[in-house]
């Protein structure tokens, strides 16, 4: 990928990675809107660790931002309540097994233009309907059980399927679960940092490794720029979920309808 492919892709992942909008469905769709006419060995050999490394710039900039909770989780390890900590732990769970599990199948059969574009709305009408389909919310991340964080974190793993979001699923599920809005955005972006942190981990060294011209460096900037939108859509997330605790998620509902439909049509014609 060249180095405007790389900022025009670094910055999408950056957005959609936590707007509950899919980033996964928007790797697909990407190359497919803007006619990219990519190395077939880049994307068998590279692909998936130059994605990672984008993600490794999103999962950067949630820890920055939630520098403050990630600061008391830690500190609970020696000290005080570890109920978050274990939330988080036993929500993390789910996702990390299933992704090792099934996430390469998953990806083959599912990785193409149309299941994306098909899967998004199908997104868009869990987001839709999942909001609508509980009471208004009262609980804080605190007061969930360990059985509620696990059925968050099993939820979370619809986003190995491109076109379903993981921080929507996260997110509506926190919603059944009694979070307020802000909450269940707050635990959602809890969620995503050790996943991504994790699969970098997996990924990135494939890249130091692969001798391929150009790739570390334009996977830094990708990283980079997708840090930098990242912490830019995590602000104005969490400001919106603050403020909204009904009807938060149509507008994103209605974004997903939209571009997947759009897609679907310029395919059939």
């Amino acid at each position: 990928m060249n180095i405007l492919q790389t900022l025009i892709f670094a910055i999408i992942q950056g957005i959609t990675e936590l707007f509950p909008i899919s980033s996964v469905a928007h790797g697909v769709l990407t190359p497919y809107v803007f006619h990219w006419n990519l190395d077939p060995e880049f994307l068998k050999e590279h692909f998936l660790p130059y994605v990672v490394m984008l993600h490794l710039g999103t999962a950067v900039a949630l820890f920055v931002f939630f520098w403050r909770e990630w600061f008391e989780i830690i500190r609970s390890i020696f000290t005080g309540s570890k109920k978050v900590l274990l939330l988080v732990i036993f929500a993390t769970l789910p996702a990390a097994v299933i992704g090792v599990v099934l996430e390469k199948p998953l990806r083959h059969i599912f990785s193409n233009v149309t299941s994306a574009a098909i899967f998004l709305i199908i997104n868009g009408f869990f987001l839709f309907f999942g909001e609508k389909l509980r009471s208004k919310g009262n609980k804080d991340i605190e007061d969930l059980s360990i059985r509620q964080a696990v059925i968050i974190g099993l939820f979370q793993s619809l986003a190995l399927i491109p076109g379903f979001s993981r921080s929507g699923s996260s997110m509506t599920a926190g919603f059944w679960m009694g979070l307020k809005h802000e909450a269940s955005a707050r635990f959602a972006m809890l969620l995503a940092t050790p996943i991504i942190a994790g699969a970098s981990i997996l990924e990135v060294p494939k890249i130091l490794k692969s001798g391929t011209h150009g790739l570390l460096q334009m996977s830094l900037l990708g990283g980079l720029m997708s840090g930098i939108f990242a912490f830019l859509s995590v602000w104005i997330l969490m400001k919106w979920f603050k403020t909204k605790e009904i009807n938060a998620m149509r507008p994103f509902s209605y974004y997903c309808w939209v571009v997947g439909v759009l897609v679907l049509v310029s395919q059939w014609m």
